[in-house]
């Protein structure tokens, strides 16, 4: 799976797809969203993840507003199926990176840099950070876990200077 996730990513940072650099808000359940365009994981389906196996994008067709984001899904099973349980399918740690949030820091993950883990969808910011997370994911989770509360606190006290800092990787295209 790493082979193709990187050749894939890859493939998309070559092929230019990407567009500028978005703005991110956290909103009150401190899942960063895109502030432009509301897009929770940049429109990527969170249950295709565990249903294909992979990253796609979701459809506007098939879109679901929950906590302030938009999420957009693949098709009506999976808007149905995170509606019934959007804490089983949305990101861990509200998609941020778990290694950074075991530094007690929030940086966001990239949704086509991934990793399942105890039946849990996990973000990182690097495919160095996802390796990481790959050789000892329990102790990296359990790190996580002791420093959330303190991570997502501050990012509640940080939302107005956070919406104006600028997402390190780049936005993905929404469709």
């Amino acid at each position: 799976m790493g082979a193709v996730l990187g050749m894939g990513l890859g493939m998309v940072l070559g092929l230019g797809i990407f567009t500028p650099l978005p703005l991110w808000a956290a909103s009150d359940n401190q899942l960063a969203v895109n502030e432009g365009t509301g897009l929770a994981i940049s429109g990527f389906d969170p249950v295709a993840y565990f249903t294909e196996g992979k990253a796609l994008f979701g459809r506007p067709e098939f879109e679901l507003n929950l906590d302030g984001a938009v999420w957009r899904f693949a098709n009506e099973g999976n808007k149905g199926a995170f509606a019934k349980h959007p804490e089983i399918y949305a990101p861990r740690f509200a998609g941020y990176d778990p290694l950074a949030i075991g530094r007690g820091r929030s940086v966001q993950g990239h949704p086509l840099i991934w990793a399942m883990a105890g039946q849990r969808l996990y973000l990182f910011y690097s495919e160095q950070t996802r390796a990481s997370f790959l050789a000892d994911p329990g102790r990296i989770i359990d790190t996580a876990e002791r420093k959330w509360l303190d991570v997502a606190r501050s990012l509640g006290r940080q939302s107005a200077s956070f919406s104006r800092r600028r997402q390190i990787w780049p936005r993905l295209p929404t469709r």
